[in-house]
């Protein structure tokens, strides 16, 4: 069964859900933050609804050796690691592996943040309640990965905010997140891509575009307050 058109109509229904929220009407500065590639045109429709700034948060999932398909783990800014050990031992995957594929990794993750930034400084976090958006969860590695990492740089909360995930991923990251919103919980969970019409790969010249639409020049020009949805 699907739930969305596409990410971006995924997005327009999570903001109506986050607009209803008491806890960010009493927020004096909130930020969005999308997981690229996928999580970014769903941020996209969040920021510009609530009229809130776009940014992005790098990171990368650790596919298991000859099952890239399934996470062992992720990485993000920061030197921050965050692994699946369940996974590993199940697996049998080895240290050298681990480390072959974070170091894979971690060249894709600087090349996306020199990319997608264009030199432009990164959203200061610090003091802000921000909200960290993705297309959806599977295990949670690569949320539970950006949680940590940004929890270094000060923010006065973090909400996680998803159109679709399994219930015990949800319940996993409250103990990590402040506040925890998934918009559909299947009790049957057969992947993020099964709840989408269409799933089709973001690529990084709309993740570039959706930046660029998303400026701080670009929602002043269309304010649009919490009060006001």
């Amino acid at each position: 069964m699907t739930f969305f058109k596409n990410r971006r109509h995924a997005g327009q229904l999570l903001a109506q859900r986050l607009a209803a929220l008491q806890i960010l009407k009493d927020q004096a500065g909130v930020s969005i933050l999308g997981l690229p590639r996928g999580g970014v045109p769903v941020a996209y429709e969040v920021a510009k609804k609530l009229g809130m700034p776009l940014d992005i948060f790098t990171v990368r999932k650790l596919g298991a050796p000859g099952h890239e398909e399934c996470a062992m783990g992720a990485i993000a800014s920061g030197n921050i690691r965050v692994l699946n050990q369940d996974v590993i031992d199940s697996l049998k995957i080895t240290e050298a592996d681990i480390a072959a594929v974070v170091a894979r990794e971690a060249r894709e993750l600087a090349r996306r943040e020199a990319a997608y930034r264009a030199g432009k400084p990164k959203l200061n976090a610090h003091n802000r309640f921000v909200i960290l958006v993705d297309d959806g969860l599977a295990t949670g590695a690569t949320m539970r990965a950006a949680i940590r990492a940004l929890r270094q740089e000060g923010p006065s909360g973090i909400m996680v905010a998803v159109p679709v995930a399994p219930a015990s991923t949800c319940m996993e990251l409250r103990a990590e997140a402040d506040v925890v919103i998934c918009l559909h919980t299947p009790e049957s969970f057969y992947g993020v891509a099964i709840s989408y019409d269409d799933f089709t790969q973001t690529s990084d010249d709309e993740v570039r575009e959706l930046l660029q639409l998303a400026s701080p020049k670009s929602i002043e020009s269309q304010p649009l307050s919490l009060a006001e949805l």
